[in-house]
C-alpha cells in the first residue's frame, strides 16, 4: 500500500471561467512543479483524474441542474437564462465544455476516494477539487458541482462509511454542510471568516444540524484579522473533541489557503504556520481513529503565486511524512515563474518576518473568538 497517492489530469486546468477570474487553477500547475522540484512527486504516485458519470453527479444535484449546465457548456443557454441556476453570474460565468472541466473535478475526488477505501493508499489528495459552494439545483461561489457532496455520498453509498468532513477555507463550507445537514452520519466542521463580513454569509455557531442530524454541524466563525495562534487554538481543540465524539469511518479535508494575510478575498491574518499545522492535525487524527483513511482536497486559495504553492505542497510533504521543509525555495523555481509573477514571489517556505503591522485589537479578537470555542465546546460536550 502506498502512502500517499496526487490526483492530477491536465484536462482539470480546463475549470476556468475566464483570464481576469479570480478562481486561477495555474496555481495547481505552480504548486506540482514546486513538489517536482522539491523532487517529492516521483511520477508513479501521479494517478490520472477520472470524469465522474451523471449518475454520479446525480448523488448530489439534480437531474434538471446537470442538464442546464451541459448545454451552457456547448452555448446553448444565455447568461440571463442560466442565472437561476447560479450560471451566467459574475462569480460564475458561463465557459466552454464547462460540464466536463466541473465533472473531471468531481471525478478527481471520486479517483481519491477509491484508492483509499479499497486500501490502495492510505492518503489520497486531490487539490483540483474542494468546490464546497455548490447546491444540489444551483452553482455558487465560483463552484459548479460540489465534489465533497459527491464525494461522501459515494462514500455512504459504495462504501457504508461514516464520514468526518473538515473545512478550513476561510469561507464557510455551505453546499456540504447543508446537503447532509439531517444526516447523523456525516459530521461537518467549518473553521472560517465570520459570515458578517465574508461570502456566503452562514456557518453560525448555531447551525447545528437538523433531525437526526442535529449535533453532527459545527462550526467555528473566526473574527476578521484572527492570527495564527488562535486559529490553530480553535482548531486543535475542537477537531480533537469533535472526532472524539463522532467516530468517523474516513475523513475528508477540504484545504482551502485563503485565511492567509495575503489573499485578496479575505480578512483574516494567517500566516504558514497555520498550512503546517492544519495538515499535520488531520494526518495525526486519520491514524488513532480511521486506520489511516484521509482524502484531502483543494479549495479557495486566490493569491496562486505566493501562498497556494508553498500551502498545499505542504499537505503533500504531511502526507508521505516527508521532512517540513525550511528555509530557500528551490532556485530552479523561483527562476522559471518570477518573471511571469505580477508580484514579488516569497523565496522561503516561511513567510517573511513583520508581514504585516501588529493588529492593535489581538487581544479582543483573541478572546471573542475564545469565548466562541467555549460556547461550541459547551454544546459539543452537552449535545
Amino acid at each position: 500500500m502506498k502512502h500517499a497517492v496526487f490526483i492530477f489530469s491536465e484536462d482539470q486546468l480546463g475549470y476556468k471561467f475566464s483570464e481576469t477570474h479570480p478562481f486561477n487553477q495555474k496555481r495547481l500547475v505552480l504548486t506540482i512543479d514546486l513538489l517536482k522540484k522539491m523532487n517529492a512527486l516521483p511520477d508513479e504516485l501521479v494517478v490520472p483524474a477520472r470524469i465522474a458519470t451523471d449518475e454520479e453527479l446525480l448523488l448530489a444535484h439534480d437531474e434538471r441542474y446537470i442538464d442546464i449546465v451541459k448545454k451552457a457548456s456547448r452555448g446553448e443557454i444565455t447568461p440571463e437564462a442560466g442565472e437561476s441556476y447560479g450560471i451566467g453570474t459574475e462569480d460564475t460565468p458561463i465557459f466552454e465544455n464547462m460540464h466536463e472541466a466541473s465533472a473531471r473535478l468531481v471525478g478527481g475526488t471520486l479517483t481519491a476516494v477509491d484508492y483509499v477505501m479499497e486500501g490502495k493508499a492510505q492518503h489520497a489528495l486531490n487539490l483540483g477539487g474542494g468546490l464546497h459552494h455548490g447546491f444540489r439545483g444551483k452553482a455558487s461561489g465560483f463552484c459548479i458541482y460540489n465534489d465533497s457532496s459527491v464525494a461522501i455520498n459515494y462514500l455512504k453509498s459504495k462504501y457504508n462509511a461514516r464520514v468526518m468532513y473538515i473545512d478550513t477555507d476561510a469561507h464557510h463550507g455551505d453546499g456540504v454542510q447543508w446537503s447532509f445537514y439531517d444526516d447523523p452520519d456525516v459530521c461537518t466542521v467549518s473553521i472560517h471568516e465570520t459570515g458578517r463580513y465574508l461570502f456566503p454569509g452562514t456557518g453560525n455557531i448555531n447551525e447545528r444540524g437538523s433531525g437526526q442530524g442535529y449535533g453532527t454541524s459545527f462550526n467555528f466563525p473566526i473574527d476578521a484579522f484572527t492570527e495564527d495562534e488562535s486559529f490553530l487554538e480553535i482548531y486543535r481543540t475542537s477537531m480533537k473533541e469533535i472526532i472524539e465524539f463522532f467516530k468517523p469511518d474516513v475523513i475528508l479535508t477540504q484545504n482551502g489557503a485563503d485565511a492567509h494575510y495575503l489573499d485578496p478575498l479575505t480578512h483574516l491574518y494567517g500566516t504558514m504556520n497555520i498550512y503546517k499545522e492544519i495538515p499535520k492535525i488531520a494526518h495525526e487524527l486519520a491514524h488513532e481513529y480511521c486506520d489511516g483513511r484521509w482524502i484531502a482536497v483543494g479549495g479557495g486559495g486566490y493569491d496562486i503565486w505566493r501562498v497556494v504553492p508553498r500551502a498545499w505542497s505542504l499537505i503533500w510533504m504531511e502526507m508521505n511524512n516527508f521532512s517540513i521543509p525550511t528555509g530557500k525555495l528551490p532556485v530552479s523555481w523561483m527562476e522559471k515563474w518570477q518573471p511571469e509573477s505580477p508580484v514579488k514571489l516569497i523565496d522561503t517556505w516561511e513567510d517573511p518576518p513583520n508581514m504585516y503591522k501588529a493588529i492593535p485589537r489581538k487581544a479582543e479578537i483573541t478572546d471573542k473568538n475564545q469565548q466562541m470555542l467555549n460556547k461550541a465546546l459547551y454544546m459539543i460536550r452537552n449535545k
